[in-house]
This record gives structure tokens, C-alpha cells and sequence, in this order.
């Protein structure tokens, strides 16, 4: 037995652990499959292909009339499934993704996380419970694991139906210009956000709510408004087009949307500087947003809390405070969203900053981290002997080394913030942790290492 449709065998001689050419195209119904299957036996011809396991892969596929077509083999079973209409079965779809299977090509990635219509598929091939399990166990599991799929279907439906319907939008407002979003009766942003909240994609929700803040942002806002727009259609874009992209990618892609993940992966226990807390309102509920710093992994870590309208988010640490705790990574995000675990002992205060570096390392770092997440708006960053001073309307942060520049975010000028760190630098140089992106370095706390009497350096000062 080589094969099935739905219950249908196909049959072939002996075993077959390695699936030759001849082999897979001996289950041909006829030479128009053949000779389909042949043609799609390249890898050329897939897109978002994986493979899950021994026996076990899945792609898309574009044959002669330009259409897509999902499909994927379970040779365990053994099962397929295509999202084509042919009768005959193997489809030359089925043929093509079990040469690619029985080659071990490189276009399927190896323990892939599979896309929600192959989990789907997948979770209703589940077999019955092992030996010695509760009655019913199998059943129950097999049921919650095809609703979880179904549903994750169902909401990624969705969110392709939102994301084409804001690709509309934004063609349509390029086509007719910006000039008319700068009325104040302008309603497209409130209308277009409460589409993707009815979408189930609150990331995209929350991107287009900001556009409707661009014009009334000063200046320069029609060039702002037009970068924001083409970073909107590109996570649009790459939604609709995330099973062709790489893993990381396609898990950023999920998180900036708003689809949420869980924390994987194994737990890293360190001694983790807290760097910096800040809440931040984010429509009627507040998100605080708290950044830490292993002193053996070397990696910066940002726990996220929220808190319920009228209520501050539960989780706090103080500023300058080393915890001994494990933390978990979230997918995507550069990696820098995680989840803190068990704590071991009580926090002590240190006055020791994080390593750090120079404007221009932070610059470097910001533009680096844009290869895996285009959608970033700053990369967490220490500075390492700068001083503050004033620049034009605004302010700046000078390297005492090499006298080169970095220009406060905006944002950061009207907070009560930036005049501690004039104090506490008084015109002498500095550490500064903060957040570096493309309107400037936002600081959020920062060390003295002037003694101050017989005290010795002085501890972090939060700064937001």
C-alpha cells in the first residue's frame, strides 16, 4: 500500500521506504497526470512547502493555467488531499509534491510549522489514543485539535479577506492623492480600522489608526504619511504572500498582523538587568512595556503586560534591579519579545550599566535588525559615554569619543525625562539605554559613573 484518496488505495509492489521517479509515476491515473506531475516534480514550482515529519509534506503549487493549488500527502496513513477539482485521483498536484517528498529537495523545509489549512488537514488524520489511555481520550483530543485548526483557518480567512480589502484602500487613496486626508471630516482611517478589527487583525488595525494622526503631525506629514502607506502595503503584501516567505519572516508577518503565538522554545535562566519600564496607552487598555538585559546570554529581552481600562498592567520590576528568572522567546519580532518564568530569590539593585557602544553602532544595529523585521520602529540600545545637548529646536546625543551625533526622538522632547538626563549629565558624559529608530534615539534611563561624594556611581535613573 503506497497511497490513498479519502479511503481509495492505490497500489504498488512491496515497500517502498525510498519513492523513485518510476514509482510515484506509476500511481498516475493517466498520462495527462503523469505527465503534470513530472513537470510539477521541480522545486521551482512550490511555494511555502514544508515538510513535518517522516512522510509528511505540503506546498502550493501554480500549474499550466496560472491558477494555485494547495496540497498535501501524509504517506504514513496513508492520505492526501488537493485543492484542485480533478476526479482522477492522484492529481498531477498530489504526483509532483511526492517527487519533491521522495527527493528530500531543499525546498522543503525540514519540521516546518505547518500553514493553518495543512494543520487542519493534518489534525483530522490523527490516529486513536495509545495503549492504556482514558476512554475517549482520543476522541477529545482529536475534536479540540480540529476545532483549534478550524478556527485558526477560519480567522486567517479573514484576515487574507481584510488585508486584500486594505490593498484596495490604499490603491485608491494613491490613486485620487493625500491632499484630501488632511481634512478634518476625513473618515477613512476610523473606517478602514474598524474593517480590520472586524477582520481579527488588530496589528493591522492599529497601523492604520496612526496614518489618521500623520496630517495634523506638522510639517513634512504627506512624505510621512506616503512611508507609512508603503510599510502598511508591504505587510499587506507579505500576509497574502507568507507561505513563499522564510519561517522567521512568515512568524513576524503573523505577530504584526496581530495573530498571537506562544512563547517556545527553551527556557533561558540568567541574571537579567532590568533596563527600562513605561506603559504606554494603547486605545482603552495600557501596555507596559519592560526591557531586560542578560548578563550571560548578552541578550536584550522585552517583556510585554497589559491592563484592563482603568487599571495599570500587574507586572512591574524597578529600574536598575537584577532578577535571577528564566524567560522564554516569542517567534518573530527580531526575537525580542519573551516571557518571564520562574523568579529564584529576590531582586538586588546594581549600579553596573549594560555593555554598550557608539551612535553609529547604534544606528548599525537598527539597520540590521530592518533585514528580519521591516516593520520596526526602534531596536533596544545601550550608549556608552554620550552627552546630551542641544541641537537646532531639538536635542542630541554626542559621542565624547568621536564627536559624532544622534538626534532625540521627538516624542522623548516634551517628557519630563529628558531634563533628568541633562541634570544628571550636567555636561559630563553618560550611559544611556534606549530605544534607537527612524525619528531618533528615545532614552529611557541612564548611569552616571561621576561619584557623587562617597556613593560611589549612581544607579539607574529611569528616564520615561
Amino acid at each position: 500500500m503506497v497511497l490513498s484518496h479519502e479511503g481509495e488505495a492505490w497500489r504498488a509492489a512491496g515497500h517502498t521506504a525510498r519513492r523513485t521517479l518510476e514509482r510515484v509515476l506509476d500511481l498516475a491515473p493517466d498520462e495527462e497526470s503523469r505527465a503534470a506531475g513530472r513537470a510539477l516534480g521541480s522545486p521551482h514550482a512550490w511555494s511555502g512547502a514544508g515538510r513535518g515529519g517522516p512522510g509528511v509534506a505540503w506546498g502550493e503549487c501554480t500549474d499550466g493555467d496560472g491558477a494555485r493549488h494547495r496540497a498535501a500527502v501524509d504517506t504514513n496513513g496513508p492520505r492526501h488531499t488537493c485543492s484542485c477539482s480533478r476526479e482522477q485521483s492522484p492529481c498531477g498536484h498530489v504526483l509532483g509534491l511526492l517527487l519533491l517528498l521522495g527527493s528530500e529537495a531543499s525546498v522543503l523545509e525540514p519540521e516546518r510549522e505547518p500553514p493553518a489549512w495543512a494543520a487542519l488537514w493534518l489534525a483530522d488524520r490523527q490516529g486513536p489514543a495509545p495503549a492504556g489511555a482514558p476512554p475517549g481520550a482520543a476522541a477529545d483530543g482529536d475534536s479540540a485539535a480540529r476545532a483549534a485548526a478550524r478556527r485558526a483557518v477560519r480567522r486567517a480567512d479573514r484576515v487574507t479577506a481584510g488585508a486584500q480589502e486594505l490593498e484596495q484602500r490604499l490603491t485608491d487613496l494613491l490613486r485620487g492623492g493625500l491632499a484630501a486626508t488632511d481634512r478634518s471630516d476625513y473618515g477613512l482611517w476610523e473606517e478602514t480600522a474598524a474593517r480590520m478589527v472586524d477582520a481579527q487583525a488588530p496589528g493591522l488595525a492599529g497601523r492604520v489608526r496612526e496614518l489618521g494622526s500623520l496630517p495634523a503631525s506638522g510639517p513634512g506629514w504627506p512624505a510621512r504619511l506616503l512611508e507609512e502607506c508603503a510599510l502598511l502595503h508591504l505587510l499587506g503584501s507579505a500576509w497574502l504572500g507568507r507561505d513563499r516567505l522564510p519561517a522567521p519572516l512568515a512568524a513576524t508577518v503573523r505577530s504584526r498582523v496581530g495573530l498571537t503565538a506562544s512563547a517556545g522554545g527553551p527556557a533561558v535562566r540568567d541574571r537579567w538587568l532590568v533596563l527600562a519600564q513605561y506603559d504606554v496607552p494603547d486605545g482603552r487598555i495600557v501596555t507596559r512595556r519592560i526591557w531586560l538585559y542578560g548578563n550571560d546570554s548578552r541578550r536584550t529581552a522585552l517583556l510585554l503586560s497589559y491592563g484592563a481600562p482603568g487599571r495599570a498592567p500587574a507586572q512591574a520590576l524597578p529600574v536598575g534591579a537584577v532578577i535571577d528568572a528564566e524567560v522564554k522567546r516569542y517567534p518573530g519580532g527580531g526575537g525580542l519579545r519573551a516571557e518571564l518564568g520562574p523568579q529564584f530569590g529576590e531582586p538586588v539593585v546594581t549600579t553596573a550599566p549594560p555593555p554598550g557602544g557608539t551612535t553609529a553602532d547604534a544606528v548599525a544595529a537598527y539597520g540590521a535588525a530592518l533585514l528580519d523585521d521591516p516593520w520596526l520602529d526602534a531596536w533596544p540600545f545601550t550608549l556608552r559615554e554620550v552627552i546630551p545637548a542641544p541641537s537646532g529646536e531639538g536635542w542630541q546625543l554626542v559621542g565624547a569619543a568621536d564627536g559624532s551625533a544622534l538626534p532625540i526622538a521627538p516624542s522623548a522632547l516634551s517628557r519630563p525625562g529628558l531634563w533628568k538626563l541633562v541634570a544628571l549629565s550636567g555636561g559630563s558624559p553618560l550611559t544611556v539605554f534606549g530605544e534607537c529608530g527612524h525619528r531618533g534615539f528615545d532614552p529611557l534611563a541612564a548611569w552616571c559613573p561621576e561619584a557623587s561624594g562617597d556613593m560611589g556611581p549612581t544607579a539607574a535613573v529611569a528616564l520615561a
